[in-house]
Order: structure tokens, then C-alpha cells, then sequence
């Protein structure tokens, strides 16, 4: 690479529409048919690799992207070195490819990792951050991270790339028609954050849509930015033949035409994704060469009047006050007249909130959403539904949110979730489409784009237990992040519980509400140390209760706990969040 590759791809994108390559995986598959990734070549075949880019540069590509897409121990099952030479073979081919013309630039290409498990996320990112190294290593121009549903993996990457080369970094994303990615983040936010990165250089879409769809999308979006922005759709959309997907149209003139509209009104960088071919790059090349660029995509978007946000979260106009949460479990039937009573007394005790767990260890219960609803009718008190991500899907997730803001439920406590039972998994599976920092991007997303006049104020949960809490102070911070503006804790009891809560405060200055639950028996308390995960009863306290004898002994003793907990927790927390077992809502006049 040349030392200013990045500087000459600005000089370029300053009188140029740049133009990409088209396809490798698609392109490679129709021409060789081995049902193995391209990927394996560069190693073992890089002639095929090589004519493929030589036939991308000679109609007309100005980037030519490395066959590394899938080029990571996850998708090929190598071992970490293998991907580095992988890498490294896949870049020298580009190069020889490119020899003979100086206007080439190449640019590593970086696919999604899929993983299964959210502690494997530090494993994905320093991966992301392996492949980059080698790549800057092997002298590319650019670096372009595409068919990505976000950017929660690559931001240690993208880090990486800023401060070791002076590399031209593209973020693309996946989006499907409506506009929406499978981590359900809309094209509008997933774009204008990547914009927002300061190592970003480039943003836009490739894959998941054709030309037409893309686009429409980029229609809508109305961005402005001194940054570029990039649009490579799909030929159009693939059919199913012998089990497997072709892009059997040659639809070449109406791509090259979608294309060419976008370059127009203001996308830098256009190419091709699945299906595309170097006919289609030929084309494209010719429809935009004469074009001069825009700074953005559209001359005029419609102006939106901007209301000032109605705060309807339960904390407002508090000034200082311990805020208390209570929680009352939705039933496991259609019968709700005690938490109804419950409710009602309730109110009578300067309660702030009431929570509502959304089917607490992966058991059925009534609906979160619609038990709040009812409770915020009947009695008019602020309700806080918990929302996890065990059972639905993206789709399923921003209904009930629309469903739920229609309705004027507006506060949330968004969780991960409890996991299925064992003894039911073969019959019911969780979703897990993300966990709840994904979900709380697509709330914040949703603010910014539908609820703007009237946002969902939603919080997150600290589980002080955590055997590593340096662990849990990191997802404390990222949900906040991601817009958390107050989390409700586990359960305290100690002095243990309590002084992990102060470092988590100390070192993050999130809003906190402890969690309170004064076990009311000996039964009781053994029963949730016993099996409950997450909440941590110490062998002193299970002591306390030994000497119980009647119902009111064990309350007393609860209570005497919670006490305890919230004088010497005061200092710090912002309130509490209490949940009493057995509905025995009546204990919270006697400790508070």
C-alpha cells in the first residue's frame, strides 16, 4: 500500500463517483460450482480468485475487495493462523490483479461473524481486531466492513485500524426492505452512528435489498454528512433451483439505472452485492463516469417540526426524594384479585412505580404489557412492564413497543431474560435474537425515530452477584450507552451486596435502585438461596430466621433486614425496588 493510499481515495471521491467490484461469492459459485466458500482458494486455487478480480477491474471497478469476506475461524473451522495467511494470500492476490493500474485501490473485506452466545463477544472483537491487523500488514487502501446488523463487534477494530494505518474505512450494514437489520436497528440509525464514529470514513447498505429497495430506503433517509456514503445493493433477489439460490435474471440495465439514480442524488460509492457480475459493473461504471458528486442525498427532506419531548417517565419532578419501585408478579392464570389488591393498597403508600416481570424463569405468566395496562387503568398509578428478549423476535419486539406506547405505557425495565427450563426445550425454544443492550438500541432507535414527541424512558438490571464484577460494571456502562437512564439491582442482603453495589455506583454514576426483598420465613429464605439464580443469601442471614417460630416472627425479621440494607445503602442509592414474596405488599409501611 502506499502510504497515502487513504488520501488518494478522498482525492478520487472529490470529482469521482467511485465505483466497486460486483460479487465474489455469488459470481465465484455460478462459475465453478464446488459448494465451498471462495475463501478456501486463495491458499489452494488463487487463479480462479485472481481472474475473477481482473475481470472486475478490466470493466471498470475502482475497488477491488480482497476474498476475505468469510475469512475467520467461526465460518471456515481454521485455527487463527490459517486465517492470517488465508489473509495475507487473498491481499497479494488483489495486488498482482491490480498491477498495471495505478487507479486501483483494494480494500480488505471483513464479513459478520455469527456467534451463538454473548460471552463470546470479547472473543468476535479481538478476532475482528487479528483480521485487521493483517490486513493493514498486507498494505491495503481501505478497509470495509460489510452485511453487518450493527456495530457492537467491530468498534475495538475499528479503533484499532485509526490509531495503526492510514486506511479509508467503509461500515456497511444489511438491511431488509422495510429498512430494518436483524439486530432490528433501523437503516437510518445503524448509518448515521457509523457516521457519527470518528474512525469511520465511509457508511451505507450493501446486500439484503435490490436496487429499488435500496434506493427507496436511502430515499427516506434525508442524512447530511461530511462523511460518504455507499450503496451496494443486490442484483435483485435470488430463486430456488436444485436447493440452491440463483440470481438467474439479467436484470444488469435496471441495476446500472437504480444505481446510477442513487450516485446521483448524492451516494459516493456504488458497486454490486450478490449476483452481480462484471456486466453489471460495466454498465454501472458507464452510467455514472461523467456524474459529478453531491455532499448529500437529497437537494431538499422534508423538515420535521421538533416538539420538546414530554417526560413521562415515573422518576420525573422527584427532586431528591428516594424513588420506590414495587413489584407485583402477573398471575399464572386469568385470575388477578390479589394483585389487584395489592395494587390498590399500594397506592395508598407513596409508591412511585409499579414493576411487572415479563415470565420470570422462563414460566408462563400473564402478559407484562397488558397486566400494567390494566393496573395503570384501574388505579392511575406509573407502571413499569419488564420487557426480555427469551421470546421474540426484532419484528415481534417493536409491535409490542408501538402497541405499548399507543397505550401510554412508556416506561420499561429491558432485560436479557431468564432461559427456558430444560425440562421444556425440546418443545419450546427461546429467541435470543439479542440480549438487552440490543434491545435497548432498538428503543433508542425507535425515539429517535417514532417516539420523538413522546419517548419510551426505559432501564436496565445490575446483577451485583456477578462472580466477575468488573465484568458487570461493563455492561452497566453500555447499557447506559445505549440509553439506560436507571437500573433496578438484584436483591440485597449484606454488607458483601452492598459494597460491590457502592463500586458499581462509584464507577459508572448510573441511577440505582436496590433491590429489597425481605424474606418472610426460614422456608422462605432457603428456598431463594437454594434456587434462585442470581440472588445470593449469605449462611448469616438464612442464621437470623432459625429462631422463627410464627408468620409474624419471619416478617419481622425481614423487615429488620430490609431496614438495615436501606440505612446503609442511603448515601448512594437513588431508591428501591422492592419485591415481596407472597404478595405480602402490606411489610412496605413498616420498613419505609
Amino acid at each position: 500500500m502506499s502510504a497515502n493510499g487513504k488520501e488518494k481515495i478522498i482525492e478520487y471521491l472529490k470529482s469521482n463517483i467511485l465505483v466497486t467490484d460486483g460479487a465474489m461469492g455469488t459470481y465465484f459459485a455460478s462459475l465453478y460450482d464446488t459448494k465451498e466458500p471462495p475463501e478456501y482458494c486463495n491458499i489452494k486455487d488463487s487463479k480462479k480468485i485472481y481472474d475473477i478480480h481482473r475481470q472486475y477491474i478490466e470493466n471498470g471497478a475502482k475497488i477491488i475487495r480482497t476474498n476475505t469476506y468469510a475469512c475467520n475461524t467461526f465460518t471456515l473451522n481454521y485455527e487463527i493462523e490459517d486465517v492470517k495467511e488465508s489473509i495475507k494470500c487473498a491481499c497479494k492476490i488483489a495486488r498482482e490483479a491490480a498491477k498495471g493500474h495505478e487507479d486501483i485501490f483494494i480494500a480488505g473485506d471483513i464479513g459478520p461473524i455469527t456467534y451463538n452466545h454473548n460471552d463470546m463477544q470479547k472473543q468476535v472483537s479481538d478476532e475482528y481486531v487479528v483480521i485487521t491487523k493483517t490486513m493493514i500488514e498486507s498494505g491495503v487502501d481501505a478497509i470495509v466492513f460489510e452485511t453487518f446488523p450493527d456495530m457492537d463487534d467491530i468498534k475495538e477494530a475499528l479503533k484499532y485500524i485509526a490509531e495503526k494505518g492510514n486506511i479509508f474505512v467503509i461500515v456497511q450494514f444489511a438491511v431488509n426492505q422495510f429498512g430494518y437489520s436483524n439486530s432490528g436497528l433501523s437503516a437510518k440509525k445503524l448509518i448515521s452512528d457509523a457516521l457519527d464514529c470518528e474512525y469511520t470514513d465511509a457508511a451505507g447498505l450493501n446486500c439484503g435489498v435490490g436496487p429499488g429497495h435500496m434506493y427507496g430506503i436511502f430515499e427516506k433517509l434525508g442524512i447530511n454528512t461530511a462523511k460518504y456514503l455507499t450503496a451496494l445493493p443486490n442484483a435483485g433477489y435470488p430463486q430456488s433451483v436444485s436447493n440452491r439460490m440463483v440470481f438467474a435474471a439479467d436484470n444488469s440495465e435496471y441495476f446500472s439505472i437504480k444505481a446510477s439514480d442513487m450516485a446521483e442524488r448524492g451516494i459516493n460509492i456504488v458497486g454490486g452485492c450478490c449476483g452481480t457480475t462484471p456486466e453489471y459493473i460495466a454498465k454501472l461504471e458507464n452510467a455514472v463516469k461523467n456524474m459529478h458528486p453531491v455532499k448529500h442525498f437529497s437537494e431538499e427532506h422534508e423538515k420535521k417540526i421538533m416538539f420538546k419531548p414530554i417526560d413521562k417517565s415515573f422518576y420525573k419532578d422527584k427532586s431528591g426524594k428516594k424513588l420506590i419501585a414495587v413489584e407485583l408478579a402477573p398471575p399464572v392464570d386469568s385470575d388477578d384479585e390479589k394483585l389487584m389488591d395489592a395494587a390498590h393498597i399500594l397506592k395508598k403508600s407513596g409508591v412511585d412505580v409499579l414493576t411487572f416481570p415479563d415470565s420470570p424463569s422462563g414460566r408462563t405468566r400473564a402478559d407484562s404489557i397488558l397486566m400494567a395496562e390494566k393496573v395503570h387503568k384501574e388505579t392511575g398509578m406509573a407502571v413499569m412492564p419488564h420487557i426480555c428478549c427469551r421470546d421474540k423476535n426484532a419484528i415481534a419486539m417493536r409491535s409490542q413497543l408501538l402497541g405499548a406506547h399507543l397505550n401510554d405505557i412508556n416506561n420499561f425495565l429491558v432485560i436479557t431474560g431468564d432461559p427456558i427450563p430444560s425440562m421444556v426445550r425440546q418443545s419450546v425454544k427461546a429467541v435470543f435474537n439479542f440480549d438487552s443492550v440490543g434491545l435497548m438500541n432498538i428503543i433508542k432507535d425507535m425515539n429517535e425515530s417514532q417516539f420523538e414527541n413522546s419517548p419510551i424512558v426505559y432501564g436496565g438490571a445490575i446483577n451485583q452477584t456477578r462472580r466477575n464484577l468488573d465484568v458487570e460494571i461493563s455492561r452497566v456502562r453500555k447499557k447506559m450507552d445505549a440509553g439506560a437512564t436507571f437500573f433496578l439491582t438484584q436483591p440485597v442482603f449484606d454488607d458483601k451486596g452492598i459494597a460491590r453495589l457502592r463500586q458499581i455506583k462509584q464507577e459508572t454514576g448510573a441511577r440505582i435502585l436496590c433491590g429489597i426483598m425481605p424474606f418472610v420465613s426460614l422456608k422462605n429464605a432457603m428456598f431463594m438461596k437454594n434456587e434462585m439464580t442470581g440472588i445470593e443469601v449469605s449462611d448469616e442471614i438464612i442464621a437470623r430466621y432459625k429462631e422463627c417460630v410464627t408468620k409474624e416472627d419471619g416478617e419481622s425479621v425481614g423487615v429488620e433486614i430490609a431496614k438495615e440494607v436501606i440505612e446503609k445503602t442511603s448515601d448512594f442509592v437513588n431508591g428501591y425496588y422492592f419485591s415481596f414474596p407472597f404478595n405480602r405488599v402490606y411489610l412496605l409501611e413498616r420498613i419505609i
